[in-house]
């Protein structure tokens, strides 16, 4: 059609006879030549439906390609008679306006019929945010007869008044209130995945304070994953108002730590465990060795990974860190080259009372036994995951990960394996995490019970946690305790008051009840002790705590009089913790005599 238009508009649709010979005798090569470089390049490919502007650039180099052909053709051989140089200009626009032009037009019907008369059923909503995420959402939720969008808000004052897809954009965010109120709207959507948390966060405060159920889409990550859809909007929850940003990862050093290579996780089952999991396979080891004493657990992590399109072997070994024989066997068996140690109790009440022997028993021993495999094996790192209650620890839990830190650092020598520990505070959303329990709380019409009006912890996402922990893997050299930027400090009483909003209640509908401070609880947490420093590192999230270290000898000892626990008082076993964490602050009721304990060992 093209090249027949062009010699028709060439001689204003009278064609000379001997130009017609020319335009059939040349259409028989110059036609076949432009169908196979548009084969070529792909254009009967793509689908109409879909054309967008990558479809016009290959458009164009196609195009520009047969066009150049034709005309080197033509002044080199001069096969059939003479084509005008008019011809050869206008039959390139025109075969552009044809081709781009009939895919564009077919999309423009396609979507018409489609979100061009939008749903007016449903709930009405506002969106906020008028980017990407909200064209995207307008026309997945332009097919749902739940929602009714009944227009657009931006932090942009410069999109007042523009369209999206029929969508008027009605104003600024800072207007909702009123918007809300004279369109009688009891819901919005946040529709802004890639907006910096404050940003996030001061919309969704100005939503829940004018009393409207907020819902947000769902983040890009859960998208790229193909896991939702943008319609597939969820209530706010508090993780989207404590969430951070996202972790910058030295890719080509994690690469290099885990890809092709056996890699282990003890703790698999757990809520850090899994997520080390999930981190790991993105860096595709050879093999991933799942370690956990929980069967359930692991059978949970087994069911989702089945799910997923992966090529790395992974075993699924249910056993006991404190278990050195089978710890041995597996080390031997998989041949790990780095092993991250997240199996511990770490629930500090119940540690507290009743199970103060086997939580030193299990963490402590537990981490000795499989570090001094990892080390016999020569594994090439081992990466203890630690908590922030080993600062100054005040319960039992904290003052045994403190010893599990030490235990790594006394096995730390020059060669041989590199012992890596990281410190952090809360999770968001982990098993016995203050934030389900609040969610059953408020579910049951309240009261929600806090310890202390001015209790505080810091809080990061277990994802982040994760990556952090695999960065401080990859970038210690042995002996280091890394300790991450838990940001700022979260008072419990304003993430349960968030909670109450967010459930779309007033702060003054549940009830909000003070408990006072469990055994073993801090009132604080403090990711430094007292007499230790930090060093910066490469990475902005992490630096180097510089702590008192052991030696092996007095590791040892300490196994030793841990063992011994078992067959010891509660009240003795806590007294006596003070010979080996000197900062601890837990109940003391006597002095004891530490030098026939310690022996000849030292700590620097």
């Amino acid at each position: 059609m093209a090249w027949v238009c062009a010699f028709l508009l060439r001689f204003n649709f009278d064609i000379p006879p001997n130009f017609v010979d020319s335009l059939l005798q040349n259409a028989i090569w110059v036609i076949p030549l432009q169908s196979g470089i548009f084969v070529l390049m792909g254009l009967y490919r793509g689908v109409w439906r879909f054309a967008s502007l990558p479809d016009l650039k290959r458009i164009l180099r196609a195009i520009g390609i047969g066009a150049f052909l034709v005309v080197a053709i033509l002044y080199m051989f001069q096969p059939h008679g003479v084509v005008p140089r008019s011809v050869l200009i206008m039959d390139p626009i025109l075969l552009l306006l044809l081709m781009g032009g009939s895919r564009f037009a077919y999309r423009a019907w396609k979507e018409h019929r489609l979100y061009g008369s939008r749903q007016l059923s449903g709930e009405p909503v506002l969106v906020l945010g008028a980017g990407e995420a909200a064209i995207t959402l307008l026309k997945d939720l332009s097919k749902s007869s739940e929602w009714y969008v009944v227009g657009l808000l931006d932090e942009k004052k410069s999109m007042r008044g523009r369209e999206l897809l029929g969508v008027k954009v009605l104003g600024d965010i800072e207007q909702l209130p009123d918007i809300a109120s004279a369109l009688a709207v009891s819901h919005v959507i946040v529709a802004m995945p890639s907006a910096k948390r404050q940003s996030r966060r001061k919309v969704i405060d100005l939503a829940t304070t004018n009393g409207l159920k907020v819902l947000t889409v769902p983040s890009f990550e859960d998208l790229m994953s193909g896991r939702v859809s943008m319609s597939q909007v969820r209530p706010v929850e508090v993780e989207d108002l404590l969430g951070r940003e996202p972790v910058s990862l030295d890719d080509d050093g994690l690469h290099h730590l885990i890809d092709g290579k056996v890699a282990m996780v003890s703790g698999a089952g757990g809520s850090i465990g899994s997520e080390l999991c999930r981190q790991v396979l993105k860096f595709q080891p050879s093999c991933l060795v799942c370690f956990d004493l929980s069967e359930f657990a692991l059978y949970r992590l087994e069911q989702e990974f089945s799910q997923m399109d992966i090529t790395t072997q992974i075993e699924y070994i249910v056993g006991d860190v404190r278990n050195d024989r089978r710890v041995r066997q597996i080390i031997g068996q998989y041949q790990p080259s780095i092993v991250f140690h997240a199996a511990a109790y770490k629930h500090v009440p119940m540690m507290e009372s009743r199970n103060v022997a086997e939580s030193l028993s299990n963490n402590v021993n537990g981490t000795y036994t499989l570090a001094k495999s990892c080390k016999d094996a020569g594994v090439a790192k081992f990466v203890m995951v630690s908590t922030d209650k080993a600062v100054n620890p005040t319960n039992v839990m904290g003052a045994s990960k403190r010893l599990a830190e030490m235990v790594c650092q006394g096995l730390q020598s020059e060669t041989g394996t590199r012992f890596v520990i990281v410190r952090f505070g809360n999770v968001l959303g982990s098993s016995g995490s203050v934030i389900p329990k609040f969610r059953e709380q408020i579910a049951q019409g309240g009261p929600i019970t806090v310890t202390h009006p001015e209790i505080t912890r810091y809080f990061m996402s277990i994802p982040e946690a994760s990556q952090l922990v695999m960065q401080a893997g990859a970038m210690g050299r042995g002996g280091e305790i890394f300790v991450l930027d838990m940001g700022e400090p979260v008072k419990i009483v304003d993430l349960a008051r968030d909670m109450i909003r967010l459930s779309g209640l007033a702060d003054d509908e549940i009830e909000i009840t003070y408990s006072g401070l469990r055994p073993g609880e801090k009132l604080y947490e403090e990711l430094l002790a007292d007499d230790e420093l930090t060093l910066p590192t490469p990475h902005d999230k992490l630096r180097i705590a510089v702590a008192r270290t052991a030696d092996e000898a007095w590791v040892q000892a300490l196994l030793k009089w841990v063992d011994r626990t078992s067959l010891i008082d509660e009240t003795v076993i806590k007294q006596e913790l003070r010979m080996w964490v000197e900062e601890y602050l837990g109940d003391i009721n006597a002095d004891i005599d530490i030098a026939p304990a310690l022996g000849s060992s030292t700590i620097h």
